[in-house]
């Protein structure tokens, strides 16, 4: 019999999807406190875009297997590694090589996943929904009858956050283009189109007090607009620079530039920067029980994470492209073993 096989997605070159290589090499083998994962459903984050396009803070240089969280199976585990067993279903948050059908990940970074769960909605809570969860319970601690306005509201982070929204009872507005409105008002938010209407100006008609949080991956004047958005006392979450992938490097230094002068002014609402991986390192106990609560709150299905598609493992730059230009809805996922 053949021995198996790895095969992974390799970012040759900074660049656009086509940078992005299929290649199959050995299975890698884990060190005394990892676990060797076979990956059963892989997420696509713009994350994974700004590393391809080198201008992720810290991210890596080529060459490099992208991916940020993972769901799978525990293939076997270095000789320090107790708490798992071989086969157990697991997820686990890293910064790369997700694009992969087995993974070396440290065993601190790995949570256990019920069995019962899909793959690739189980992936979606690894990332997405951590991230909106920790965002609306940990940063904002915003409680029922608040309100809020998410940009990217039919992405992946923004379906999250409208869906434990509602749980909440949470009043909620979400920017989005017109072609997905219908997703962001069945969710039981007001749709804005940011495209054809200034949503600070919109946000104020529809709450003259303005609002008690805004979610921003966006960047740049962006975050100015959200923070004109927000009443006395409110804060703006910042969770990205998505900008970054059209102005570069030049739109990250002035988001950041104007992060810090917001920060400064003594008018009662607050900023910050949000990074999920961030908030696991500080918090490893926030990472295990958030992340346990989102498992129980699919397997009762009160949250239904929005699989945009499932593509295999080899499609992972008509992935990116896709991610790139917005042409989907929810979270793109890779499924591995295919």
């Amino acid at each position: 019999m053949p021995a198996v096989k790895n095969a992974r997605v390799v970012v040759t070159a900074l660049g656009g999807p086509e940078v992005m290589k299929y290649v199959e090499d050995e299975v890698p083998e884990p060190g005394p406190t990892e676990v060797r994962v076979r990956i059963l459903a892989a997420g696509v984050a713009y994350a994974d875009v700004l590393m391809r396009r080198g201008l992720y803070p810290n991210g890596p240089k080529p060459p490099f297997t992208p991916g940020y969280d993972l769901v799978g199976e525990i293939d076997a585990r270095g000789k320090d590694v107790t708490q798992f067993a071989v086969g157990q279903r697991v997820g686990a948050l890293i910064m790369c090589v997700s694009y992969s059908r087995f993974a070396i990940v440290p065993a601190r970074f790995v949570v256990p996943v019920p069995e019962s769960l899909d793959a690739a909605e189980a992936v979606c809570l690894v990332m997405n929904y951590l991230t909106a969860y920790q965002m609306l319970h940990r940063v904002a601690k915003l409680s029922a009858g608040q309100s809020l306005l998410i940009h990217g509201a039919a992405g992946g982070v923004g379906t999250a956050l409208l869906q434990l929204g509602a749980l909440q009872e949470i009043k909620m507005f979400g920017t989005a283009s017109k072609s997905k409105q219908a997703t962001i008002s069945a969710a039981g938010a007001v749709a804005i189109d940011y495209r054809s209407e200034d949503f600070s100006k919109r946000v104020r008609e529809l709450s003259p007090d303005g609002v008690d949080a805004v979610f921003d991956p966006v960047g740049g004047m962006n975050w100015w607009r959200s923070y004109r958005s927000l009443r006395r006392g409110g804060i703006l979450v910042c969770y990205g620079v998505s900008s970054m992938s059209t102005r570069g490097k030049i739109a990250g230094a002035e988001s950041f530039a104007l992060l810090g002068a917001l920060k400064l002014i003594p008018d009662g609402r607050r900023c910050v920067w949000c990074n999920v991986g961030t908030l696991r390192d500080q918090h490893p106990d926030w990472f295990r029980e958030d992340l346990k609560i989102l498992f129980d709150l699919l397997a009762k299905r009160k949250i239904q994470p929005v699989v945009a598609s499932r593509l295999p493992l080899r499609e992972a730059p008509q992935a990116n492209e896709l991610l790139e230009h917005a042409k989907f809805i929810g979270k793109i996922v890779l499924l591995c073993q295919e």
